[in-house]
């Protein structure tokens, strides 16, 4: 196991994934939107809106899932033989 896998995820790295992931998603929102509608105007309103709304459930979401067990494994002391 390496020793990333052992690291406790901090909160602050939560949020710079939080930043970063919504950033990619919003700009995909705004491309999108104006495709479909033809309206750079209302593209950018509708990705603005959801930058803050997906922002906070990406966040909730991602700590939610750093508190549960399921697929982790528990930490193993390194057991060297000579």
């Amino acid at each position: 196991m390496s020793k990333l896998n052992e690291m406790k995820e901090k909160t602050y790295r939560s949020i710079a994934k939080t930043i970063s992931w919504r950033t990619i998603g919003t700009i995909d929102t705004v491309l999108i939107s104006w495709l479909v509608i033809g309206d750079i105007t209302w593209a950018m309103s509708i990705g603005g809106v959801e930058l803050f709304t997906k922002m906070g459930l990406y966040f909730l979401h991602e700590r939610t899932w750093n508190k549960i067990k399921f697929g982790k494994e528990d930490k193993h002391p390194v057991d060297y033989h000579i």
